[in-house]
């Protein structure tokens, strides 16, 4: 398995912003999401930022080989010259994640759940040895001291009498960060995005600033 699995995010500050919508210049979560990472490179000019579009990424397929491999470490075996390729493709996409310091996700709601493309970049990534650990005392992430700002965007307005149960968008997306280790997650929602141009618009405008506010401070 992987020999890098420990990495800590480097003294400069490293943004990872994860692209789960595909809809570009379009897509409220992509524009939320721009005004705080403005705002955030104005408060650390030195900072890198890696964008990471799970649209046009190359994500390893999660059978056969992959499959293989997850099982050969899990069974403490040694891994084929095939699955050794493709599980040093899994590692270096998480790679990306172990050495930022703040991940910024732009994700829309599809279905009352996320897009089937950032599921497939969580599937692959989320390995033993890569994100998180395990022993007979449980579960242990590996992203611990990282922060998250999550851009939850949504056609319309869920409203406190939706059922909480049915968004597995915001609730996923906060379980799986906590489960690789990242308990300091802000979630900011822009909604009835479908709701007509007036209602967008002041939709964004008010996630924007609420983004560009956090971005300034974090």
């Amino acid at each position: 398995m992987s020999t890098e699995t420990m990495s800590s995010p480097t003294h400069t500050p490293r943004l990872l912003h994860v692209e789960a919508s595909p809809r570009k210049q379009r897509s409220a979560s992509l524009e939320v999401a721009a005004a705080f990472i403005a705002a955030w490179k104005t408060r650390h000019p030195e900072a890198v930022v890696d964008v990471l579009d799970v649209w046009t990424t190359d994500l390893p397929p999660f059978d056969g080989e992959a499959l293989e491999a997850k099982y050969a470490g899990l069974e403490g075996r040694a891994l084929s010259p095939a699955q050794t390729t493709v599980w040093a493709e899994i590692d270096a996409l998480a790679e990306r994640f172990r050495q930022a310091s703040l991940i910024v996700l732009s994700v829309p709601m599809w279905n009352f759940g996320i897009p089937y493309r950032l599921k497939h970049l969580i599937d692959a990534i989320s390995q033993k040895d890569i994100l998180f650990t395990f022993d007979e005392r449980g579960l242990k992430g590996m992203l611990g001291g990282r922060k998250a700002v999550v851009v939850d965007a949504r056609g319309v307005g869920l409203g406190p009498d939706f059922p909480r149960d049915l968004d597995h968008q915001q609730s996923y997306m906060t379980a799986w960060l906590q489960m690789i280790g990242i308990t300091d997650i802000t979630h900011i929602e822009v909604e009835k995005t479908l709701m007509g141009a007036e209602v967008d618009h002041a939709a964004r405008a008010k996630a924007r600033e609420q983004a560009a506010r956090l971005g300034a401070t974090l």
